[in-house]
């Protein structure tokens, strides 16, 4: 019980720490950018902004309820893919709540984050 409080807590007051942006952001908002073919793919930033940033921070760095240091991560995009779907330990499985392509969108922003990966 005091560990679901002590949660909640800071969801809350991470919450309050965002971007009006962040906050209000939602899936008819989510924005658009040309890539080099014409084609528009789904910024993972405002999608990373939306759902992540709670647990992981702007930078990827924060680790609240044991969220993985992003900036650090030296895992592959397909591998972070994989995870994003399916979930780790108090993180939830995005698979019922984001598309793959807005799944890959977040990947590909995460490896932004982190100077070590593998593109």
């Amino acid at each position: 019980m005091c560990r679901l409080f002590v949660l909640l807590f800071f969801s809350i007051f991470i919450s309050c720490q965002i971007s009006p942006d962040a906050a209000t952001l939602d899936k008819n908002t989510i924005s658009f950018e040309n890539d080099t073919e014409g084609s528009s793919k789904l910024s993972g930033m405002a999608i990373f902004k939306k759902h992540c940033v709670i647990c992981h921070g702007a930078d990827g760095k924060l680790g609240l309820n044991g969220a993985k240091d992003l900036s650090a991560s030296k895992r592959p995009l397909t591998e972070r893919v994989e995870l994003i779907h399916q979930g780790k330990n108090l993180m939830p499985s995005f698979e019922k709540t984001l598309t793959s392509e807005e799944i890959e969108a977040v990947a590909r922003y995460t490896l932004e984050l982190s100077p070590n990966s593998d593109l």
